[in-house]
């Protein structure tokens, strides 16, 4: 009896393993057909009187090494990961773009067309490495577009740590059938893809074109939180894609600016994003887009890279509005996702002393994987003189910036995550806040002080509070939300309409946390069955409504919505999305006073 107990709970545990490494189900079949052997022989042995401790010992050897080797030999594939979730979906008429003919598959209830693994840039390998990216080469026949390009080259987790993050963090795990491979990740990665309404309707839809986030080093277009597909049923056509990230993406030398024609290095991924947002504006009408009515957005590093966008004087003319969630880069000195020259170069450095090299082309001749482990930190932008020419705050004064419209705000509980590690006290509080805000840190322990509670949806938690607490209460506003004040205030200044919300809807999966609001913003709630109830698809439907009306006009407002009032100089209130959309006050006021002491004393 205990001998057939203990052989249950090693293969249940041995299964569990299976499943959260994603192992094939081949390697379940042999697992369970070996429990069945093993059981069956101590069968045989109690028959034949050979039971005894060393034989005991010999099965039992031998069995966990089958499971061993069975695990090693049944490890998931790397597949690009489908279009669609539907088998066998039927394909979409050939669509003609700059470099060819293409098809796409339709979505499960045919209502929406997906075009993916579209190549907007040449492979950046080789050669092309640390490089601006150049146009994709032409192909003949008809390529078929049905599948995700690989992602960016990036660190990640084995798949069983993959699946615990998804457990304990998102609360969204599933068992199911189909999903036991590995996203291919490739250098390779310039894809691009499209979310189209299935109608016959001639008239042009407008175009949100997405940059995901990750901190420009993480990442990838195949992610369901800002998939399209829901979005493209509203009547707009969704774009997404990759582009370089980490090293590949961001690592600046001088040796490269000199090679480059356009003089520029450190900022491949934000030219990978012009790119495809030039190739999305030269061949969107084939998909039902318009090209003149195209809306910028992302979440995270992606707002921070829209901020980037907006500023730029590559993409002058190629897009309309923006939408930005949770980041911006128009402080004097952000405080992420963007640095000097000098810093830059200091990074670059680090990675050439990494592999012992002394220029730059000699680490073109290092592999993908092997450069990928250096010891720089290469998750920002910087000025390169050429997609960024001077701070971006400095543009915003000169008025210089794109957007003819902006759509923007924040999450209650932005940095909490962030800050998941930090021991905070009360004694070490202030010096915690000067490691980003300086001589400031004294005055925002009065505004803020150690005793706050954690904000919840309701603004306040009415208890005593923490450290802790109000650490995370400071961080949010000091990382996360204060760009969103700095940028409303440019715009506001501009006569630029900019509208700004405040996301706080509690649910059991990331909750009001950083990148709470991405599926409901884009209309992806219904992928994780069971963590959402019919309050969180209410806001989702107003959300996307909103979402939708500002590409469409550069107003969020419509019929049948909770009005959303433009921010102005006598109107500097946000829109709370919760179960109650109201317009509220902003809880942050007080704390960006102190940021904008800091700010100002490094001009």
């Amino acid at each position: 009896m205990l001998f057939t107990i203990l052989l249950i709970i090693v293969t249940l545990l041995y299964l569990v393993l299976m499943e959260l490494s994603k192992n094939i189900l081949a390697g379940w079949v042999v697992a369970i057909i070996a429990a069945i052997i093993m059981f069956v022989e101590r069968s045989m042995l109690k028959k034949m009187n050979l039971n005894t401790k060393k034989v005991h010992i010999i099965s039992w050897v031998a069995f966990i090494a089958v499971l061993a080797i069975n695990f090693m030999l049944t490890t998931p594939p790397y597949i690009n990961v489908p279009a669609v979730d539907n088998k066998n979906p039927k394909k979409t008429e050939a669509v003609h773009v700059e470099q060819g003919y293409l098809t796409g598959v339709y979505n499960e209830d045919e209502s929406v067309k997906v075009y993916a693994g579209i190549p907007y840039a040449a492979p950046p390998v080789g050669d092309l490495r640390f490089r601006e990216p150049v146009a994709p080469e032409s192909w003949d026949g008809v390529r078929s577009c049905d599948k995700f390009g690989p992602m960016a080259m990036q660190s990640r987790s084995n798949p069983m740590m993959d699946s615990l993050s998804h457990i304990l963090g998102w609360h969204d795990y599933q068992v199911k059938f189909g999903d036991e491979y590995l996203e291919v990740m490739s250098e390779d990665c310039l894809y691009l893809n499209v979310w189209a309404p299935a109608t016959d309707e001639k008239e042009l839809k407008p175009v949100i074109f997405y940059v995901h986030g990750g901190s420009l080093t993480t990442g990838q277009s195949s992610y369901t939180e800002y998939r399209g597909e829901d979005l493209a049923k509203q009547g707009v056509v969704f774009v997404n894609f990759a582009y370089r990230l980490g090293v590949f993406g961001y690592y600046t030398a001088d040796d490269l600016k000199s090679e480059s024609e356009n003089g520029t290095t450190g900022n491949y991924g934000l030219l990978d994003q012009i790119a495809a947002l030039k190739w999305v504006h030269d061949n969107i009408e084939s998909f039902g887009g318009d090209p003149n009515q195209i809306t910028i957005a992302g979440e995270s590093a992606g707002a921070s890279s829209v901020n980037a966008l907006c500023v730029s004087p590559l993409t002058e003319g190629l897009f309309n509005y923006a939408i930005a969630e949770s980041s911006g880069i128009v402080a004097v000195e952000p405080f992420h996702t963007f640095r000097s020259y000098d810093v830059a170069l200091e990074e670059g450095k680090k990675v050439r002393e990494t592999f012992g090299v002394t220029s730059s082309d000699e680490l073109r001749n290092i592999s993908a994987k092997t450069l990928l482990n250096n010891d720089s930190n290469q998750s920002a932008m910087t000025v390169d003189g050429y997609a960024i020419v001077e701070q971006p705050y400095l543009t915003y004064e000169k008025g210089n910036n794109h957007e003819k419209a902006l759509l923007n705000g924040f999450n209650v509980k932005e940095s909490d995550a962030f800050l998941l590690t930090t021991e905070a006290t009360k004694e070490n509080y202030e010096e915690l806040l000067a490691e980003d805000i300086g001589d400031q840190a004294e005055e925002m322990a009065q505004v803020v002080p150690a005793d706050t509670p954690q904000r919840d949806q309701h603004f306040i938690v009415d208890k005593l509070g923490d450290a802790k607490g109000a650490l995370n209460v400071a961080y949010s506003a000091i990382w996360f939300s204060y760009s969103h004040y700095l940028w409303n205030n440019y715009l506001i200044d501009q006569g630029v309409p900019t509208y700004e919300y405040y996301f706080t809807k509690e649910n059991n999966s990331l909750s009001n946390y950083h990148a709470g609001e991405l599926p409901y913003a884009y209309g992806n709630l219904w992928r994780h069955p069971g963590l959402y109830d019919e309050e969180d698809y209410k806001l989702s439907e107003t959300m996307q409504k909103y979402w939708v009306n500002f590409a469409k006009t550069g107003n969020p407002n419509g019929e049948g919505l909770p009005k959303w009032e433009m921010r102005s100089a006598n109107q500097n209130k946000l829109l709370q999305l919760d179960t109650t959309i109201q317009m509220v006050d902003d809880p942050n006021k007080e704390i960006y006073k102190v940021i904008d002491k800091y700010q100002d004393s490094l001009r």
